[in-house]
């Protein structure tokens, strides 16, 4: 895997410089990255190589440079309209690379997160997936009549910037990168189980955090289900102002669950809390009750949407982090009516990306044919939901996904479906029986991780900061299988809180003594029985 330079039938020829004359018969690397522009790569041109001084590079946009060592910026295009950018190390380089997913609808280059892997000594690169970002968030007008973008922008864009950016990489440095990771979250995540699912030699190692894998599904099933709860009859909307209630009376009913009282649900399927029980009295709306509309509305959105054969679309949201400034107020309501991002997501997804209709409806969705009609048309080029991870496992990759409990955008649920899912391939390709032997060999290759009280990618009420990275890697290149991950929770600059994050069925348990903000005060262990 690692020595795979040329993926997709594209081929690298050095244009009037040869390998050696790039990257050592020049008088130094700065010199060398100006000369990266000579590269001809298949169907890609290179419109730009520049030396970036330290901490110099402010993107578009922002006010302020974003903190990165001296670095070579590589500026391409590959057709029909794939940007992207590869960043190069100038000092200490770790000898690796470090592909980078995106956000949302993507439409940008994600600098931050490349100018992390700099700060950890990769060479990374990032990709817009094929389209800019429009004026609104989630915005997807760009695909309109645009298949091959919507093919783009679910895996063949990033795809093939990787396989340009390790041929960069190799003319640069004169060594391929001896080791490949990948690291996004949440349409970083269906990006990276895209990677290892379509293209098993792209990456030694992927981290994927809360995937937005069952793309097709989980914008009907979660973004516009969420938004018919409660705009299908507006007198359903819930505003953010009633989110602290419903937030503390599901931790009064469920918190002490796990046996602590720490404002975080361990495993919010055990939490029974019934909406209807912050039912506002008869002739009362405040924000300390529900309406019984608006209880009907979070009724739905827990339970989740089915087909009328009884099928479920696509798993709801679990109780927990309902008062998360970042949560349910951000996502599932927004500030006022049909301004939340599910609403804003499903409408641009299906208006553009399905149906290609400015006049689309999302009150006429039909969960049964207009679901099937979207899978057909746009399924097979977004939806990373498939369980064979065989020929990646094979390839000797790794996959290390995580998810957060109090996800209010994704439900977290899902991880665990596509995590049982795999297991299900390997037991049949092992012809095992027992569930434990099949659990055990997909763990080999492939380590859930569900975080408690974590929001979407970061935020919520638990401890939300964790080095995945550095866990993979040790797996990868050293055989050391990840047994938990410490995860932190960070407030004014110091740790406030630790906790171990243990492989799913795992879960963390309380010794009985110490802090119950001490990560070392708690072990990893199955589930104990309710």
């Amino acid at each position: 895997m690692r020595k795979l330079t040329i993926l997709f039938g594209a081929s690298v020829v050095f244009a009037c410089l040869s390998h050696n004359a790039l990257a050592q018969d020049s008088r130094s690397l700065e010199s060398a990255c100006l000369q990266l522009t000579g590269l001809d790569l298949a169907n890609t041109a290179l419109s730009q190589a520049e030396v970036v001084a330290a901490n110099a590079f402010t993107p578009r946009g922002a006010s302020t440079p974003l903190q990165a060592p001296e670095f070579c910026r590589v500026v391409g295009r590959s057709d029909p309209a794939v940007n992207f950018e590869v960043w190069l190390p100038l000092a200490n380089w770790n000898g690796k690379f470090n592909g980078v997913g995106n956000g949302g609808m993507a439409g940008t280059i994600s600098y931050a997160a490349m100018a992390g892997a700099l700060r950890r000594g990769y060479a990374s690169a990032s990709t817009d997936t094929g389209h800019e970002a429009g004026d609104r968030s989630f915005d997807a007008s760009w695909a309109s009549g645009r298949p091959d973008l919507i093919e783009d922008f679910g895996h063949r864009a990033f795809h093939l910037t990787t396989v340009n950016a390790k041929a960069i990489v190799e003319a640069f440095y004169s060594d391929p990168p001896a080791y490949s990771y990948y690291t996004g979250c949440s349409k970083g995540g269906q990006m990276g189980l895209m990677e290892a699912q379509r293209y098993p030699e792209d990456y030694d190692g992927i981290v994927a955090g809360n995937p937005a894998n069952d793309w097709t599904r989980f914008y009907a099933g979660a973004h516009l289900w969420y938004s018919q709860a409660m705009l299908a009859d507006e007198e359903a909307w819930i505003p953010p102002s009633k989110m602290p209630a419903l937030g503390d009376a599901v931790n009064r009913a469920c918190d002490a669950l796990d046996g602590i009282e720490d404002g975080i649900l361990q495993d919010p399927l055990a939490c029974n809390f019934e909406p209807a029980s912050l039912s506002c009295p008869a002739g009362v709306d405040n924000d300390s009750c529900l309406t019984p509309k608006q209880v009907s509305a979070v009724e739905k959105i827990w339970s989740g949407v089915t087909t009328s054969s009884g099928e479920q679309v696509y798993p709801g949201l679990v109780p927990g982090g309902e008062a998360d400034p970042g949560g349910w107020g951000r996502w599932v309501t927004g500030a006022e009516p049909f301004r939340s991002l599910h609403w804003l997501g499903g409408e641009g997804f299906f208006r553009w990306f399905v149906f290609d209709d400015p006049e689309w409806n999302f009150r006429n969705f039909d969960f049964d044919e207009d679901l099937d009609y979207a899978l057909q048309k746009v399924g097979d080029a977004v939806d990373s939901n498939d369980p064979d991870l065989r020929p990646f496992r094979d390839n000797g990759g790794k996959l290390l996904v995580y998810h957060g409990w109090s996800d209010p955008d994704i439900s977290p649920v899902a991880a665990i479906n596509y995590f049982d899912s795999v297991v299900e391939v390997v037991a049949d390709d092992m012809r095992a029986a027992n569930y434990e032997v099949a659990l055990n060999s997909t763990q080999n290759f492939y380590r859930l991780f569900m975080v408690p009280g974590m929001g979407h990618c970061a935020g919520g009420p638990g401890p939300d900061r964790f080095d995945a990275l550095s866990a993979l890697e040790s797996w990868v290149e050293h055989g050391v299988a990840p047994e938990s991950l410490r995860a932190e929770k960070i407030a004014g600059g110091e740790v406030t809180r630790s906790r171990p994050l243990c492989v799913y069925p795992e879960v963390a348990h309380y010794t009985g003594s110490g802090s119950t903000d001490e990560a070392e005060n708690f072990y990893c262990a199955a589930p104990s029985e309710p």
